[in-house]
């Protein structure tokens, strides 16, 4: 079942309004009643997440400042993971290391960052030490409590090879596993926008816990990658079979200069059903 947050999300455009009939009528032909929907509504205008004119069914909603910048940092973990899968932003071979120091008297904004930390993807080596191949400061707002270093060359436990270091902190099959609910929302059958939005839950569910690291350090072809090709194919062609672009709009940017030179991963079958 789609929640009914991402149905509202999903429509949400980056720029401009929806009309909420609209939402409630796809929120609707996907199982979900009008009342979760108009709870969840409720909940993001009570965060100064959305902003609502009108009534009802009559309604629009656009979102504010707030919920523009919340939502660009939760996509930016779909951009990332696109832009790595076609080739286009290789790993520099550098390692960023991660202190937080804050003292106890400020032991909630320690333990924010740490949640941080762990939530963009980074592994802790030591007491308050994190690790990651990409520079996390775009989703960090206390570079006070932070000691940065990077290195090139990194020793964990013993192990230095680039490619080992990385499964022993970022264990390649829960990441795997993650992606299975891709194929199972890919063999959906619905109306375009339902399916879109089985497509849209399921691809959430896998970045989640999904570090994301530079295929350099995974093996090739990357299992997830290649699920995520199949996503894509999924999602546009579902796309053509509607008047316009209507979830996601202004936040799925995907490159377009010289398509046929994306460095896609290899296909491979998808997984059976069962």
């Amino acid at each position: 079942m789609v929640s009914p947050r991402t149905v509202i999300e999903a429509f949400l455009p980056s720029r401009g309004d929806i009309a909420l009939e609209l939402v409630y009528d796809t929120a609707n032909a996907a199982g979900i009643a009008d009342q979760p929907i108009r709870l969840a509504l409720r909940r993001m205008v009570a965060a100064g997440e959305v902003v609502q004119s009108g009534r009802g069914r009559q309604a629009t909603a656009a979102l504010t400042a707030v919920g523009r910048e919340r939502l660009d940092q939760d996509r930016l973990a779909v951009r990332l993971a696109f832009t790595q899968d076609q080739g286009l932003d290789p790993w520099d071979g550098r390692w960023r290391l991660l202190a937080v120091s804050a003292p106890e008297s400020e032991r909630a904004i320690r333990d924010g960052l740490r949640r941080t930390l762990v939530e963009a993807g980074a592994a802790l080596v030591s007491t308050g030490l994190y690790v990651s191949p990409h520079d996390l400061a775009i989703v960090l707002d206390s570079s006070e409590y932070l000691v940065h270093a990077e290195a090139t060359d990194l020793d964990v436990r013993g192990v230095t090879d680039p490619q080992a270091i990385a499964e022993l902190l970022w264990p390649a099959a829960p990441t795997i596993a993650a992606y299975d609910a891709i194929d199972d929302a890919i063999r959906q059958t619905g109306p375009p926008l339902v399916r879109q939005l089985h497509l849209a839950e399921a691809l959430e569910h896998a970045l989640r816990p999904d570090p994301l690291l530079p295929p350099e350090l995974r093996a090739s072809p990357w299992p997830p990658a290649v699920v995520r090709r199949r996503w894509y194919d999924a999602w546009m062609a579902l796309t053509e079979q509607l008047p316009e672009e209507l979830l996601y709009r202004g936040w799925l940017s995907w490159p377009t200069s010289c398509p046929g030179a994306w460095q896609w991963p290899q296909a491979v079958p998808a997984r059976p059903p069962g």
